[in-house]
């Protein structure tokens, strides 16, 4: 049995002062919304407390779907790196970065000087996606979704090139006997999410997974709990997004929480069990609830 935590969206804070001119554009916006909203909406005590219990728990792996920047600042990498440093060494996390990571076309070089470690296939110098990491029996395969956008916008693309390289990468690790997880920050599939927030190829790569199939997709962005499927070549393909793992407003499937996932690998025919556990009611942090991957 492997067992796999996912996590995404702290938004760590608060963010560094940024100068005047870093606050051009987009990253205006962003950093109004974050002193009126989002700085409270985000407690990172909570997200502490979250990851001392997932450490309790001892997964073998851990799962990052992005969002662990607000506005892509380039003073806000050294700070996600500590981050990443305290979760563990880049072969045990695996992270795809969010829209928050690469908020302005400004935000892309210090992300992948940072954090590219953590974003990088095996015995890899430095980040492509997707990229891919080899672990008893499992492929863990991390996509990019993350674009800069215009003020407002929240969608994220991956692109002809990537999803090509991408459907390649799974019919070869389908061969292996693999079980595939793959990561991505936006939810991949059509209904996912709003218009303004979407994966804009969603559709091209729920044809992608038609062809080539997929063990489990593993998303963040929209904040909550959230289990669909899409069809794939072995059968239904589910699609896990997780609440953002420093939320501490909204109903059980929205406040901070992550998903601990237990795999027993055998390609096609692996087994996933899971549950969410996060900040209950009363201000424990607890099981939460239960996954039931059996297709509707």
């Amino acid at each position: 049995m492997y067992l796999i935590a996912h996590l995404s969206d702290p938004h760590i804070g608060p963010i560094p002062q940024p100068r005047l001119r870093e606050l051009v554009g987009k990253r205006m916006t962003g950093y109004v919304n974050w002193r009126r909203g989002r700085k409270v909406a985000h407690d990172m005590t909570v997200l502490e407390r979250l990851i001392e219990d997932m450490r309790a728990h001892r997964p073998d792996h851990i799962a990052f779907t992005g969002d662990i920047a607000n506005i892509g600042l380039a003073s806000e990498f050294p700070i996600a790196r500590a981050f990443l440093e305290r979760l563990g060494a880049p072969d045990f996390v695996s992270f795809v970065p969010g829209n928050h990571d690469a908020y302005v076309r400004g935000s892309l070089k210090p992300l992948a000087n940072a954090l590219w470690p953590w974003m990088a296939s095996d015995g890899a110098s430095s980040s492509a996606f997707p990229y891919l990491r080899r672990r008893d029996g499992i492929a863990f395969v991390g996509l990019s979704s993350a674009v800069p956008t215009m003020p407002f916008v929240a969608s994220g693309t991956l692109g002809k090139p990537q999803l090509a390289a991408f459907e390649a990468m799974m019919n070869e690790l389908d061969r292996e006997g693999l079980c595939r997880v793959v990561m991505l920050h936006h939810p991949p599939l059509r209904s996912g999410t709003a218009v303004g927030r979407s994966l804009t190829d969603a559709g091209a790569f729920e044809k992608v997974i038609a062809r080539v199939g997929a063990e489990l997709v593993l998303h963040g962005h929209n904040h909550r709990t959230s289990l669909t499927h899409i069809p794939g070549k072995h059968g239904p393909v589910p699609i896990l997004g997780v609440p953002s793992c420093s939320a501490i407003k909204g109903t059980w499937t929205h406040r901070a929480g992550y998903h601990l996932l237990s795999i027993e690998p055998d390609g096609a025919r692996s087994r996933i069990t899971g549950v969410t556990r996060g900040l209950t009611r009363e201000g424990a942090i607890a099981e939460i609830g239960s996954l039931d991957f059996t297709p509707v």
